[in-house]
Formats: structure tokens, sequence, C-alpha cells
């Protein structure tokens, strides 16, 4: 060994040490951002560029006080969007730290589970099957340790490895007494002594320009990116008309002064048009959706995921574990001839003697029950082992008891029964009773054993022994409490569960009908899958949701069958070469509990319960992030677009630039509220309550449909006529009303803003029951509190001076108010007559 004690290991202050000497364990250093950097990339934004621009202009006119209190504002916008941006920081953070591979190594003579970041040279790392190494370093201890090295050699046959001696070693790839990081282990176990890690390693060398290579916009990145720069556009555009019309309209000043008018005018136009507000919603919500979805025992690895959560068609599950409690019992026993003390002294011997798997322990617990202890059944010596592998589905074990050889081995009858001696009649009756247990919802296992002559030799393979069939074991797996009611919301979603199981037809069909799977009357089995064409299994996968007796290396091919129809797939996966396959599908879900690391590393989303009604409660919050996310993007839509007619209607109508409703100091204004109502307020809205109940969203579907488009739109405008129009009235052509004027449209603002946020946070349920959420939230408290305070300083404090604003009157205040409402609260009008054809059809079908 070259560093450490192999049985105690490094001490956390050695550890300490060399991590300080070494560095991380990772292959490119994650830099943060510092909060300059996070400023200057704020400030480069299109929407503080012009802020900054009208900020200087306010300047150049002489208006010092403008320009400063235009600066404040701009500073607070930052501020928010600097918090934002920490929370969100945090909130990836946190989420990195769950979802980080992690390692079980010996320090301080004990075993640790550590990051596999903080592993340092030296450290002893405990390696068994479905582990990713993490580091390279030399084999001090193995037992049947094979590793997959085909990520860095390109070859698929596992290496054996053996513990380091201290002799003349091989160099290169393929040395037995090494592991490198990167590479798979596959079977046994060992403890490796790390001698290197990060770039060092082989992988981190290869590796390095992977691992940097930029992150892909996500499609809603897109769609969000595009409409901003259509928009930018069209504000540009706009900003050229307004400033021309502008500086039409004022003749009577010196050039400069008509210059710099036309010039705030089209800034304050381009402010508006341009909703700056979108990558926040997006990364907001994206980010607090996964975080929320992590205290539900669901963790987000990739928060695109999030986004395909909403459009998942298909849901490929296992059936152990998943749908099944992962709790087996011994149900029901057969045994030939009734010679059941052979059976189930056979059945014992042929488990391992430290068993994990479920049934094993059953089957153990079992014979205890019969008075058969663990100490009593394995108290010869064990011989020789066939190991269980995939293909075979059997396996047995070689025991010397007494002075002779015996085989007891157990598995799928249908591979059992290949190595047994049977009659034709004794093959009949053992397929009608393993039919009739399976209808019943049994996992089947076959037992048989024989007993060698002296001096016969023991078989190479299992499949070259000749048994005596001993009978029938039925484990029971019952389906989890919840499962047919988390079946039905599936169903009533659009979203077709679809079952893969290694266990026969009969007990998978019998599992489909109890939890009410739809099109559980036919089963496709891995050997009559194999025989398939892909075209064959595509037709097929439309009609059948039970496979059985499947290989792990089927489940790609169902995928691939489902993806090819059209279908956005969902599959679980626990094992080490249920990788792939959890690769290729749209959402890949790893096992929490009992999953290989390999498995999770290859899934978009870990389940840390192996629970089936968080996988369903995972996609409905999938589907309440997006529906948020669309009506941020629909309520920003609709505040914008009063704020844009305003800025453009008021040079268009020759409204000297003194006196109108809209200065950038108030589009600035307006974006202080804008900003925490859509990035707070809507993200926090729950779920509408017949989010279950509708089909799958397309994955190509835009974000803005029609519906939302027309929807903001007349909102919108609504909102516009309500506060342009007590503006106007108020003005009445006389600029000595501007303050007033220009108090009473921004107070109908305001508070129109409020009403847009409760009326649209539900798309079918009355204002009523918003606010009664309202009162449960102090958040939402919080902001719209918020809101009427600064409503208040702005007109009742000397600011409203530096703004431009006057005081209103209790009058002037509730006239607001009311007109306000009016504006927006017609829509629960059309939401009534909504509800009401939605209840019609209802009844009809």
């Amino acid at each position: 060994m070259k560093n450490g004690n192999a049985q105690k290991g490094l001490t956390s202050l050695e550890a300490r040490r060399l991590q300080q000497q070494y560095g991380k364990n990772e292959i490119i250093h994650q830099k943060k951002r510092s909060f300059i950097r996070k400023v200057l990339h704020i400030i480069s934004e299109p929407m503080f560029l012009l802020l900054i621009a009208a900020a200087v202009i306010y300047f150049i006119l002489g208006n010092p006080v403008d320009g400063a209190v235009m600066l404040i504002f701009v500073l607070g916008i930052i501020g928010i969007d600097i918090v934002q941006e920490w929370k969100t920081d945090k909130t990836m953070s946190a989420l990195k730290d769950l979802t980080a591979p992690h390692i079980h190594v010996i320090r301080d003579g004990e075993e640790k589970l550590i990051e596999c970041i903080d592993l340092v040279p030296g450290d002893l790392m405990l390696i068994r099957e479905g582990i990713k190494i993490p580091a390279d370093g030399f084999v001090i201890r193995c037992s049947d340790l094979c590793v997959d090295e085909s990520s860095l050699t390109g070859e698929s046959e596992g290496v054996w490895k053996e513990s380091y001696i201290d002799a003349k070693i091989s160099d290169g790839f393929w040395r037995k007494d090494y592991c490198w990081a990167g590479t798979l282990c596959t079977q046994g176990t060992g403890i490796v002594c790390v001698e290197k890690i990060g770039i060092e390693t082989e992988y981190g060398k290869i590796g390095v320009n992977v691992a940097s290579a930029p992150d892909l916009p996500t499609p809603l990145q897109k769609q969000t990116g595009k409409l901003v720069k259509t928009c930018a556009g069209i504000a540009g555009v706009l900003f050229a008309l307004v400033s021309a019309v502008t500086y039409i309209n004022i003749p009577d000043h010196a050039f400069s002064d008509r210059l710099i008018e036309s010039i705030l005018s089209g800034i304050t136009l381009a402010m508006a048009m341009i909703p700056e507000e979108f990558p926040v919603i997006l990364t907001v919500f994206l980010s607090m959706g996964a975080w929320r979805l992590a205290k539900k025992q669901s963790l987000i690895k990739k928060l695109p995921s999030v986004e395909t959560l909403g459009s998942v068609s298909i849901l490929c599950v296992d059936k152990t574990g998943t749908i099944t409690m992962n709790q087996m019992t011994v149900q029901e026993t057969w045994a030939v001839n009734h010679d059941e003390h052979t059976l189930f002294e056979t059945m014992g011997l042929a488990c391992e003697l430290d068993a994990y798997d479920p049934m094993e322990k059953a089957m153990l617990e079992f014979c205890k029950r019969r008075g058969m202890t663990a100490e009593e059944l394995f108290r010869g010596r064990l011989v020789s082992e066939y190991a269980f592998t995939n293909e075979l589905k059997m396996m047995g074990h070689v025991w010397k008891k007494d002075g002779r050889l015996a085989i007891a081995a157990k598995g799928s009858p249908e591979n059992i029964l290949t190595i047994c001696d049977l009659t034709e009649t004794d093959r009949e009756r053992t397929d009608h009773k393993r039919t009739e247990m399976a209808k019943k919802g049994l996992r089947v296992i076959a037992v048989a054993g024989a007993k060698l002559e002296p001096g016969e030799a023991v078989p190479e393979s299992i499949t070259q022994c000749r048994l005596k069939l001993c009978g029938l074991i039925g484990l029971a797996d019952p389906p989890r409490q919840s499962i047919k009611s988390d079946i039905a919301v599936c169903k009533k979603a659009g979203i077709r569960v679809v079952m893969i199981t290694g266990d026969n037809g009969a007990t998978a069909l019998a599992i489909a009908e109890k939890i009410g799977m739809e099109n559980s009357d036919g089963t496709i089995a891995g050997d009559k899958l194999d025989k398939m064409t892909d075209e064959e299994l595509r037709e097929a996968v439309k009609t059948i949701s039970v496979f059985s007796r499947v290989l792990p290396e089927h489940k790609m091919r169902i995928v691939k069958a489902f993806k090819e129809n059209g279908e956005i797939v969902a599959m679980t996966g626990d094992g080490v070469n249920d990788a792939p396959a959890l690769k290729y599908a749209d959402i890949g879900i790893a096992m929490g509990k009992r999953g290989s690391e390999v498995s999770r590393e290859a899934a978009d989303l870990i389940l840390l319960d192996d629970n089936f009604t968080t996988i369903v409660e995972t996609v409905k919050d999938g589907r309440r992030i997006y529906d948020n996310i669309r009506k941020a993007v629909g309520y920003v839509f609709t505040i914008h677009i009063p704020i844009a007619l305003i800025s453009l209607l008021a040079p268009v109508l020759g409204i000297a630039p003194d006196a109108r409703m809209l200065l950038p100091l108030h589009v600035v204004l307006l974006e202080l509220i804008i900003d925490p109502t859509c990035s707070v307020v809507l993200e926090r809205q729950p779920a509408e309550k017949d989010i279950m109940e509708k089909k799958p969203r397309g994955l190509n579907e835009k974000l803005l449909n029609k519906r939302i488009i027309i929807k903001s739109f007349v909102q919108g405008v609504a909102v516009f006529l309500a506060s342009f129009g007590a503006y106007c009235a108020v003005l009445d052509g006389n600029a000595e009303n501007a303050r007033i004027a220009r108090a009473m449209g921004l107070a109908v603002l305001m508070f129109a803003n409020l009403f847009l946020c409760q009326v649209n946070s539900s798309d079918h349920d009355f204002i009523l029951l918003s606010l009664a959420r309202l009162v449960k939230d102090r958040v939402m408290w919080a902001i719209n509190l918020g809101t009427l305070l600064m409503l208040g300083i702005i007109l009742y404090t000397p600011l409203s001076h530096f703004l431009k604003l006057a005081p209103l009157s209790a009058v002037q205040m509730f006239s607001t108010f009311l007109i306000a409402a009016v504006s927006v609260l017609w829509f629960e009008i059309v939401k009534m007559v909504y509800r009401r054809k939605r209840r019609a059809r209802g009844m009809r079908t």
C-alpha cells in the first residue's frame, strides 16, 4: 500500500492537510461569480442600459434631482435582482449538495460516507457493485471484484481485479491491481487506496474538455429569449417612431431640447416594451420548483427536467419496490410428493449466507419459523457457487454436509425446469401449479436439488447440473396502499402507466389487474421481445402495458419504441444495466434507496423514497411549475401593455413632455413592483384543481399560446383604458393638472396590478379563493402590503414632489381603487362562463 493504514485509513486531520495540498477531487473548479461581476452582468441587460441612459439625459437637461432619483430606483431594481440571484444560487447549491455523488471511505478507523469531491490521496475507498469509481488508486483488498473500464479503453469486457502486491507491475490499462476514475464496478467488493484525484487522474486528463463544454439553452430559454428579442426589436422601431413624433410636436423648443426630449420619450416607450422579467421568471420558478420537489422526496438533478415533467405521457416503472411495497413474504408452497422438509431445506441452502435480497430474506425467515435456523442450515461447508445472472435467472450453491456434496438451486420455474429430470406428466402438473399460483399475483420460484455420488465431479456451471425438482415457492409482495388511486390519477391525466418486471407474465398481469392498470389483458415476455423487429415492437407497445421476464437491455428497446411513437417517456431504474435506458428516456428516474450509484448518475431525477406516489406528485408539481411560469409570463405581458400604450399614445396625441402620465422615473417605479410580483407571488401559487385532469402538454408547445396572448392583450387594454382614462379626465387639457392627473393614473395602475395578480393566480377559481390563500401566506401579505406602502410613500411624502406627483384626497384614492377593480375584475365573469361550459360538457359526457 502506498499511503495510510489498510485498517484505519487516514485521520480527519491528515485528510484536511492533504486536501489543502492537493485540492478538491474535481475536473474543473467551479468558480463563483464575484459580487461586482453579478452587478456588471445585470447592468449590461438592455433594460438597465436604457435606465442609465435616461438618468444621464436628466442630468444633461439640468435636472440633477430627477437623475439622482432615477439612479436610486435603478439601484433598487439591481438590489432586487441580486437578492433573487443570490437566493437562486443558494437553492441550486443546496440541490447540488443533495445530488452530489458520495463514497464510503475508512477514516479514523471507521467507515464514513463523504462526497466524492472530498477524496484525497491516501483515502481508502470501499467499492461495491454499481459504484462509479471516483479516483485512481491501488486495489488493497478485493472479493470477486470486476470493473468495466470501457469508458477509458473502449473494451466492453470487464477486468477482474486482484489485490496490490509489491512486485513488478505492467503499465497502462487492464492492470489487475489498479482502478481508474470514471470506470464502473459491475461485481464484487474491494478496498482501493486513492493515488490520484481530479485532473491528475486518467479520466480527468481526457474529460477536462468534455466537462468544460457549455450548457445549451433549454426549450423554455429559447422561447423566452426569442420573445425578449422580438419585443426589443419592436421597441427599437417604436423608439425611432416616438422620438420622431415628439420632435415634430414640440417645434417651439430649441433644437438640443427637442432632440433630448424626443430621445427621452423614445427611451420611456422602449423601457415599457422590453419584458426583462422573463429570464428572472425562468430561473426563479425552475430553481424554487426543484427545491420544493426535493422537500417531497424527489431530487431534480437537471433543471430542464422540470420543464419536461409536465409533458410525460408514458410512465415505465418496475413492479418490485415501486408498484409493490418490496416486503416479500412466503404465502404458498407446493412440494413434490409432499416432501416439505426437503423443499424448505433446499430452498434455504440455495440462499446467500448473508442475504440482502428481499426474497431470500423472506425464504430464510420462513425456514426459521419452521424450526430451521441459519446456524443449522449452514452448518456444512460451502464448496462452490453458481452466481445469479439476468440471462439464466437462477442460482445455486454446492454444500458439503455430513461428508457428502449436495447442490441446492432456485430460480425462475422456466429456467430451473430445464435442468430437472421430469416426466411429461410431472412437467404438466408443475406448469399447472405454477400458473395457478401466478394468477394469484404470487412471485413463483422453483427449487431443485441433487446429492452427488462419492467421487462425482461438481458441474462447472448450473446449466450442466441434472437436478430433482423439490417444489415451488409463492412469494407475495403486496401493492402499495395508494397505488390504485395513483393509477387512476395517471389515467385522468392522460399518462399511461407501463409495468416492466422480471416476473413471469401471469404474476405481472395479476398485479396489473389488481391495481387497475389499463391494457392489462396481455403481456410481452423478454424472449418474445427478442424475436420482434423494431417496427413490430412499435406497434405492440400501442396496446401492451405489461412487459414480463424483461432484461435490462430490453428496457432500452421498449423506451425507444415509445419515443418513436411520439410519446414522452419517464422511466424508473435501479440497476447498473438500467443506466443506458435511464439516459435515453426523456426523464430517467433512479431509486434513491436501492438504486446503484451509476443509475443515480444517469438519471434526471432521484426518488428518495422509491414510492410510486412520489412520482405522480412530482409530475403534478412539474405541471404546476410550468403552469405558473405561463401565468407569470402572461401577467408580465398584461402589465406591460398599458405602460407601453400610455408611453406610445402620449406623444402621438401631442401631450407636452412635462405633462405626460409616464416619465422614465415612473416606468422604473413600476418595474420595482412588477419584479417581485411575478417572481415571488405567482411562483408560490398552488396547482389548479384540474391540473391532473388535462392531457400532457406537448413538448414543443409554445409558452405563449393564442388564448394567453388574447387574454393578456384584452386585460392589458382594459387596464390601459382605466388608467389613461382617469389621467386624461383629470388633466382635461390643462398642464397645471399634470401632477394630480399623473397620480390618479399611477394609482389606478398600481391597484390594478394587485388585482391582476389575484385574478390571474387561477384560470378557474374565483378571486375570493385566491384571497383566502393570501390570508395564510405571509410572503403574499408582505408583497401586497409593500405595494400599498410604496403607493403611500410616493404620494404622501416629500418624494412625491421629486416624482412630479401630488397627494390624492380620500375620495380620489377610493375612486382609483374602484376604477382599478372594474378594469380587472370583469375577467371573473369570463371565468364563471368558462366554468359553466366545462360543467355542461362534463354532464353531457
